[in-house]
């Protein structure tokens, strides 16, 4: 039922904001990802206490990335 969800289809839960990366912070991921295509924890974390992102964004980005390589091969 699309007539009964809100107006700019927000219901319920509002969507976090998409995160806008500095082209330093992507520059820092893409270089970890071309040695690294998974992080642990603790990496995660040092990552993102460096790049002052939290570490739920260095995940997603992670799997993103991960699923953009899938796609390009």
């Amino acid at each position: 039922r699309a007539a009964a969800a809100a107006p700019g289809g927000t219901r319920g839960r509002q969507r976090r904001a998409r995160t806008a990366f500095t082209s330093e912070q992507v520059c820092r991921l893409e270089k970890t990802f071309q040695r690294q295509k998974y992080l642990g924890a603790s990496e995660r974390r040092k990552l993102a206490a460096a790049l002052q992102l939290s570490e739920v964004q260095i995940k997603t980005w992670f799997q993103n990335r991960r699923m953009k390589l899938k796609r390009q091969m």
